[in-house]
């Protein structure tokens, strides 16, 4: 793929995460810091169609204008930091098990290594690690929307929608 061609399309895709991630910031959610994180599907799609520096960098400029965009400055810092976590474990795993590991498996780690990080910059801020009591709760919020948005992920890539 050509570098304008393929600088194009990441941009479409960014701006299709974007807008995922802008109206899903709309729903209420029902316990602090559970969410169905379907943006990350995009990112997950990224990670295993073009690498892992073009899925980074979806998801820091999706996490930055998606807050500039929702008016959410400082929950950029918490989604920051559990979007490069999730996404430096999910190239992990990808690199290292990607014959044995399927995608939804993928997005579950991703979705737990993800609210690891948005409770170590919640930690960090409030200056208490207690906060990581609300752990358990996050994992099983985490196995559960990871799976789906693994799902909705391997979705796009098998069925190509996605693809140029």
């Amino acid at each position: 793929m050509k570098k304008l061609n393929r600088l194009l399309y990441l941009s479409m895709i960014l701006c299709i995460a974007l807008v995922i991630y802008v109206v899903e910031a709309q729903i209420p959610v029902i316990f602090p810091g559970i969410k169905l994180g379907l943006a990350n599907a995009v990112s997950l799609f990224v990670l295993i169609s073009f690498g892992g520096k073009e899925a980074i960098t979806i998801m820091v400029l999706r996490t930055f204008l998606g807050a500039v965009f929702g008016g959410n400055l400082f929950g950029f810092f918490f989604s920051l930091g559990g979007g490069l976590l999730s996404n430096l474990a999910m190239i992990c795993l990808y690199k290292y098990f990607k014959d044995d590991i399927s995608i939804p498996w993928l997005s579950m780690g991703g979705a737990i290594f993800h609210n690891i990080g948005q409770l170590l910059v919640a930690a960090i801020v409030i200056g208490d690690f207690k906060i990581y009591f609300y752990l358990p709760i996050l994992m099983i919020a985490a196995i559960i929307t990871g799976y789906f948005t693994g799902v909705v992920a391997e979705n796009l890539n098998k069925r190509k929608v996605l693809k140029l």
